[in-house]
């Protein structure tokens, strides 16, 4: 019998392991699943951007190979500068750090598995490595060592279980907070009173990374939950030096119907400006408000909490496109910076991109290489596309049958002209979740299911768009796979700090899961970039503030969202339960009274199936039977 022959290869290993897993899972099973989850993701993620191929990743291990030892290294440094970022935000009992071994060997490969001595060299390596650190053997150094800036400290030669030889061995230093990090982890080991002082002086460090993640991020417990255009004048000082509202550019077009186009160059500044972390934008659906009126730079700054206000106008005229921007300082009125743009219409998302990198520069924010390049959206292969795309969400935006109709033709127009253009195929996902939301469909479940396909299809083609995320999220969360919509609306988070539509979903996803607090800071920060939102986000942040039996709170928040949709029975049923448990029977009688005549067939029990916890649904149930429905 023939002898069967093996591929072979040379081959970059990495191999990663978390720390401190199993004391994780025994003190918080679920806070620990969500976070292996996401770390993963990371994982992903960056290997696939590094051009390399995740082997394997059962339960906290981690296993992936690269062609080039250069990409590996500058991956596994990506990887260690990301969690690092993330564990800085959490608690130092909830923190999950990783160590890094690279090696580069020899092994075989068989059905898309490696075998040998190469991948047990890189699995030692990593045991040897600290935690947040990345261990590498000599065959690595001796590839990387003319081609990288980094810096390799020697560690000696370790003899490591079932290799013969010895093992040269480096440490990789990077020189940044993830090293901070685990130097901090390693000098706590110590009773010196010198080390105990530099490792008080790396807590304070990470106490104060920590806050500023805190911050940047919205997990702000006093950031206002009753925002609007008119209340939400709060100077929120914590965001001054890097917060920017970008007013709706000016149609300066002879044809009012370029109007879809200046307010799609203003959503498209919008976004691109959201996707850097130490910059709070304000959404697009809070600054559309002050379209077309006469507004004074300070007033708006105060109203909105924002140090810089960005206003601008655009011309459309056959081939060509011209742009004026400026910058102002909302404190005095100052003019930061200005330009004027006329480039060609086939080069709009390079200007795009030159006006936030100039917004950037201006503000002094610190970039990172992973952040800039998801600032350069995907542009289409036909601009054709991108117009379609515009008027489709010109149309989107009117919420209604006809429109939407309309806007469908659109995005398909959109997809015709290039079957790649992910934002294309969000468009139509949009579409169909929206008919279920709004009740245009006898068939939500179909709809839902094409809306699901059209998400996952924009990122197949587009893993990095944030709104496919978030679209993915608002699913899930529907079907009551809560797990799957939190994890979607993180990731969209993690892609777009600033999209408040994510961080909504988020608390959407949190509140019915029935992690009440997470699900308030999560909506705390979309109102905060987004307070005129016509979706339900009273009513979620209603319901949470029930939920922790602060039925003042939640009676004030929901009739702010009554205000606002009247026609949302949702508000009067949860208003009914609140007064009722306030003791304003009068109040809760006309509430409950306002939820027969909306529905007449109401049921106590059809109420807040959804919230997965028992309690939680027992006590909306006995508030609604205490303001007399049944």
């Amino acid at each position: 019998m023939e002898e069967k022959v093996y591929k072979r290869k040379l081959t970059a290993i990495l191999s990663a392991d978390a720390v401190g897993y199993s004391r994780l899972m025994n003190d918080d099973e679920e806070a620990t699943v969500r976070t292996i989850q996401s770390y993963r993701q990371v994982f992903s993620s960056l290997i696939m951007q590094h051009n390399g191929r995740l082997i394997d990743s059962p339960g906290d291990n981690l296993l992936a190979e690269f062609a080039s030892v250069v990409d590996g290294l500058h991956c596994a440094l990506a990887v260690q500068h990301e969690l690092a970022n993330r564990n800085a935000a959490l608690s130092e009992t909830r923190r999950m750090p990783f160590r890094i071994g690279l090696n580069l060997g020899d092994v075989i490969e068989e059905k898309g598995r490696l075998y040998g001595d190469g991948v047990n060299v890189a699995a030692r390596l990593e045991s040897l490595a600290e935690p947040g650190g990345i261990l590498c053997s000599g065959a690595v150094y001796d590839q990387v060592k003319h081609k990288l800036s980094n810096r390799f400290e020697f560690t000696g030669d370790q003899q490591v279980k079932n290799i013969p030889d010895p093992v040269r061995t480096y440490r990789v230093a990077m020189d940044s907070k993830t090293d901070r990090l685990r130097k901090n982890s390693a000098i706590k080991k110590t009773k010196h009173f010198k080390t105990a002082l530099i490792c008080l002086l790396g807590t304070i460090t990470i106490l104060a990374v920590g806050l500023g993640w805190y911050y940047w991020q919205g997990k702000n417990p006093q950031s206002p939950s009753n925002a609007s255009p008119e209340s939400s004048a709060s100077p929120h000082p914590e965001f001054h030096k890097a917060s920017i509202a970008v007013l709706p550019f000016t149609n300066l077009s002879d044809d009012a119907e370029q109007e879809y186009f200046s307010d799609g160059i203003t959503n498209d500044i919008i976004t691109d400006l959201s996707k850097f972390r130490e910059l709070l934008v304000i959404a697009s659906n809070t600054v559309f408000l002050y379209k077309g009126k006469t507004i004074s730079i300070k007033k708006v700054g105060r109203e909105l909490g924002v140090a810089y206000i960005m206003e601008g106008s655009v011309q459309k005229a056959g081939d060509n496109v011209r742009i004026n921007v400026q910058l102002i300082d909302a404190s005095d009125g100052t003019h930061v910076w200005a330009e004027r743009y006329n480039r060609k219409y086939a080069d709009i998302f390079e200007l795009q991109g030159d006006i936030v990198q100039a917004i950037v520069a201006k503000l002094a924010i610190k970039t990172f290489r992973h952040e800039q390049a998801r600032a350069l959206r995907k542009k289409p292969t036909d601009l054709r596309a991108y117009d379609y795309l515009l008027r489709g969400y010109a149309y989107y935006h009117q919420r209604n049958r006809a429109a939407y109709a309309t806007a469908k033709a659109m995005f398909s127009k959109a997809v015709d002209l290039d079957p790649f253009y992910a934002a294309a195929y969000v468009g139509l996902g949009e579409l169909e979740y929206g008919k279920v939301g709004y009740g245009w469909t006898e068939f939500p479940d179909k709809a839902l299911n094409k809306a699901l396909e059209f998400g996952q299809k924009a990122i197949a083609l587009d893993e990095s768009n944030s709104t496919a995320h978030s679209l993915l999220s608002s699913i899930y969360t529907f079907q009551n796979k809560y797990e799957l919509a939190i994890n979607e609306a993180e990731r969209a988070i993690e892609r777009n700090p600033n999209d408040s539509g994510s961080y909504n979903e988020l608390g959407w996803a949190l509140l019915w899961s029935g992690r009440v607090d997470a699900a308030i800071a999560a909506l705390d920060m979309s109102l905060r970039l987004d307070s005129s939102s016509p979706r339900n986000i009273w009513f979620h942040l209603g319901m949470a503030y029930y939920l922790k039996t602060d039925y003042g709170k939640a009676a004030g928040i929901l009739e702010q969202g009554l205000s606002r949709r009247p026609d949302f029975s949702g508000y009067h049923i949860a208003l009914a339960a609140s007064y009722a448990r306030l003791g304003r029977d009068e109040d809760a009688a006309r509430e409950a009274a306002a939820v027969r005549r909306s529905d007449p067939f109401f049921k106590v029990e059809s109420f807040g199936t959804g919230f997965r916890q028992a309690a939680h649904r027992k006590a909306i149930a006995a508030g609604l039977r205490d303001a007399g429905l049944e």
